[in-house]
């Protein structure tokens, strides 16, 4: 790591589609990444992706971490569903177990947990939802670190509980002026240019802020960076992110806390 002004976390978002494993496109965005979200059945993923990847990450020494969402497979996990907070606790613990159950017959450790999609930008912004979350994992382990948004309610409730967290913000998706996420809802939420996703990390990685849609800056205390892997250019915009963050000694790394 020598040599290097500053080190960040790079996740994505993985096991989401068999297709990307069986063609070998998702081994080729791991290794790119520092830190692996793996899909645990809720939205995507089954027991043979969550090992098969489990596998790659353990070939490029990538971090590997379980990602749970709503138990909506129709709507890949990007719509509320509306539950309880007991049913959330449930199906997050249910979720994790199952996934930390193969990680350890494996001889696998499972470093971190992030919530996916709508149950993330509900955490974000809910304290219910978040406490919610933060009970079905620590039945399992208080020692995982947890990954959210920056800035975000998800963050402060789960640091008063004592909870080890990474803030982090996203290279693909646009923020709005209070510094939430973009709603997918609009065209332009996520950047499908690798040149953009590169610029704003960059600018995240370096001066800890990013543009909103609106035009103003702001500020972002980031521990890791996100890539959706089902971002169509995913594996270009982490190349491009990569060359852009070697060009000015930024090293990617693995969050340790």
């Amino acid at each position: 790591m020598s040599g290097f002004i500053k080190m960040i976390d790079l996740n994505a978002d993985v096991g989401e589609r068999t297709e990307a494993l069986s063609s070998g496109h998702e081994e080729k965005l791991i290794s790119l990444i520092s830190s692996a979200n793996i899909a645990c059945g809720g939205h995507a993923g089954d027991a043979h992706s969550i090992l098969e990847v489990m596998k790659i990450c353990k070939k490029y020494d990538v971090n590997i971490g379980a990602h749970p969402s709503y138990p909506d497979r129709l709507n890949f996990g990007r719509v509320a569903l509306n539950l309880s907070a007991d049913e959330i606790t449930q199906f997050v613990f249910y979720q994790v177990e199952s996934f930390v159950n193969i990680a350890k017959a494996n001889g696998f450790e499972v470093r971190h947990v992030k919530p996916h999609g709508a149950l993330y930008n509900r955490a974000a912004r809910d304290e219910n939802t978040a406490r919610a979350i933060l009970k079905g994992i620590e039945k399992i382990s208080r020692e995982f670190i947890l990954y959210g948004l920056a800035g975000s309610v998800m963050i402060d409730v789960w640091n008063n509980e004592n909870f080890k967290t990474a803030s982090e913000a996203f290279a693909d998706r646009r923020y709005e002026s209070d510094g939430s996420l973009r709603s997918r809802d609009f065209f332009d939420a996520v950047y499908s240019s690798p040149e953009d996703a590169a610029q704003q990390s960059f600018l995240i990685a370096t001066e800890g802020k990013v543009v909103s849609v609106e035009g103003n800056e702001i500020n972002l205390n980031a521990d890791t960076l996100c890539v959706h892997g089902d971002t169509e250019s995913a594996f270009e915009m982490l190349k491009f992110i990569r060359d852009k963050f070697s060009e000015n000694s930024i090293g990617v790394s693995g969050f340790q806390k």
